[in-house]
């Protein structure tokens, strides 16, 4: 049904965003072409939405602390603010100016938008045309953030959406203003070939506009209520010949970079990216708008209030960060060499030749797995990580290759930015797509550097492939389940993610679990306990293997994570 323009629907529009450009992001990074071929488009929007998800989640869980609930301007505030923090590239850096314009307008709207469909109950198109002057704004200030602005970019998608938007005002409410928006940004995406040249000879539409299409076809399902608009994702190639030789033309897209710069920088441009957070005022931005646009190109500038995200492309990555500290105070500076090489601070150590990383809960398992040899990140309680700090492991491990487990099959968007990221910086990644701890410590077991990476990667993915795996966990509240209808207190035994048992004792909960999977055979039985559950239980299910499933082995471990009372695994 449809929902209201409410904080409600912010946070759904970033959860249903951050799915759809996880879901597209390697089709988007492998178009892009200008104006700089780094491949980086789609992982750097990912991760600038990813930022803005966890600010709206941070506000709700501010309020939520207070017995309140946020309005529809903390909400949308929180959402710009966090892709101003954490905006990447040029993509991530326009969607942030993007999303701040949104902000101007609907922080000052008077209340929550009603999502009807019709211009009654929209008092008069109020509604329909609050969302349409945001869109409007938000295409606006984009062409002011950037020096130079190109047509066949993001910017002219955004427009076409803003179009799009104020045309179905008169026609209808909320729900018909962003689903006219989604359409008119997708047809505008398929005539950027016809738009920028660049774009034209690679046969692929624009990279950054593609991934506005993906974020605007989020906010009309947030509103909709229905997952259609942005679950099929969008299309990248318009069949002329394929960018990089032999590719089918189908699978490749392109990057106008979400980015208005001038087009010679997809042949000879800079070689350096510059991006950092700068604290200065109206007049000092001015000031370094002119210095940084004489110093290289694709510069943007987005902010305001005193908090700014600057992005250019230089040749003198020093000058550019020397130019912010004339501004005010930069932070969080990030400088990366188009090359693919490494970042470009200064003379490193030597690296490792291959690493890996896991992602566990618990400090049991990440005192086993660090044992292993492995860099941990270990995760909390409704806490996961976030793409940056997988990025930061990896850095961490200091590897020319790189194994990541992320033990979590929620995480699969998340390393597999991560590891885009990653790779951008000259380390080769592998993401191993394991869903549970287990799955990982099965993988590690057989991990050898002294094989091929190739080989070592097909080893490990077999490994934990070959691991079922089970959890026991206790009911935080009444819920259908595919085992029927537990409630808050049961204990639920799972098998490959999926219910299977719901009892209200522990231990015969898990011996259930056991013998399930069991049933199909197994050689070996890792139980991790978690920190609730007892070291006498551990025996007794210990024992049960041993004496009702002759010749398979059981290994325990002491998790100590506080998501589950137990892990199991059985290979």
């Amino acid at each position: 049904m449809p929902h209201t323009l409410d904080a409600t629907a912010v946070r759904a529009w970033c959860g249903l965003a951050l799915e759809a450009l996880g879901r597209d992001r390697e089709r988007i990074d492998a178009i892009n072409v200008y104006p700089v071929a780094d491949g980086d488009t789609g992982t750097n929007l990912y991760l600038t939405v990813e930022s803005a998800a966890r600010a709206v989640d941070a506000a709700f869980d501010g309020h939520a602390a207070s017995g309140t609930e946020p309005g529809l301007a903390d909400a949308i505030g929180a959402m710009a603010h966090g892709a101003l923090i954490g905006a990447r590239g040029n993509s991530g850096t326009i969607l942030a100016q993007l999303l701040r314009g949104m902000t101007e307008v609907l922080a000052a709207a008077p209340g929550p938008a009603p999502a009807s469909g019709t211009a009654e109950r929209d008092g008069e198109h109020g509604a329909a045309a609050v969302l349409a002057r945001a869109l409007r704004r938000a295409a606006a200030s984009t062409y002011e953030a950037v020096a130079h602005p190109v047509e066949g970019t993001v910017l002219t998608v955004a427009t076409a959406a803003a179009d799009a938007a104020e045309g179905a005002v008169p026609a209808g409410g909320v729900v018909a203003v962003a689903r006219a928006a989604h359409e008119g940004a997708r047809k505008a995406l398929d005539a950027t070939p016809g738009q920028l040249a660049v774009l034209g000879r690679a046969g692929v539409v624009d990279a950054g506009g593609c991934g506005l299409v993906a974020v605007l076809g989020a906010l009309a399902d947030a509103l909709s209520g229905e997952r259609t608009a942005a679950a099929g994702g969008v299309r990248i190639a318009v069949g002329a010949p394929a960018y990089r030789g032999g590719t089918d033309p189908a699978t490749v897209v392109t990057e106008a970079g979400g980015c208005g710069a001038d087009e010679h920088a997809a042949a000879d441009g800079p070689a350096f990216e510059v991006i950092y957070l700068l604290e200065a005022d109206d007049g000092a931005v001015a000031r370094l708008r002119t210095r940084l646009d004489g110093l290289g190109d694709s510069l943007v500038v987005v902010g305001g209030d005193g908090l700014w995200n600057v992005h250019v492309h230089v040749d003198d990555a020093g000058a550019a960060v020397e130019a912010g500290i004339e501004a005010g105070r930069p932070y969080r500076i990030r400088i990366t060499h188009f090359a693919g090489a490494e970042a470009a601070r200064g003379p490193a150590p030597e690296r490792a030749e291959r690493a890996v990383v896991a992602v566990v809960p618990g400090d049991g398992l990440a005192g086993l797995c660090a044992a292993a040899g492995a860099t941990v990140v270990s995760v909390r309680p409704g806490e996961p990580p976030a793409s940056g700090e997988l990025v930061q492991a990896i850095r961490q491990a200091h590897a020319r290759e790189v194994v990541l487990l992320p033990n979590d099959a929620d995480l699969r968007h998340t390393a597999a930015a991560a590891a885009g990221q990653a790779r951008t910086e000259g380390v080769r990644v592998a993401v191993i797509p394991t869903r549970a701890a287990v799955q990982g410590i099965a993988a590690l077991a057989v991990h050898e550097s002294g094989r091929t990476f190739d080989e070592d990667v097909v080893a490990m993915t077999s490994a934990a492939g070959a691991t079922r795996y089970g959890e026991l966990t206790v009911a935080e509240r009444q819920s259908w389940t595919m085992a029927g209808v537990c409630q808050a207190g049961d204990v639920l035994g799972l098998v490959d993610g999926d219910v299977a048992v719901i009892g209200t004792d522990p231990a015969a909960t898990a011996l259930d679990v056991l013998d399930r999977m069991l049933s199909a055979g197994g050689e070996m039985v890792t139980l991790v306990c978690g920190a609730d559950f007892s070291q006498g239980l551990a025996d007794r299910l210990e024992r049960h293997v041993r004496e009702r499933h002759l010749a398979v082995d059981t290994v325990v471990y002491a998790g100590g994570q506080q998501s589950s009372l137990l892990l199991i695994g059985v290979e």
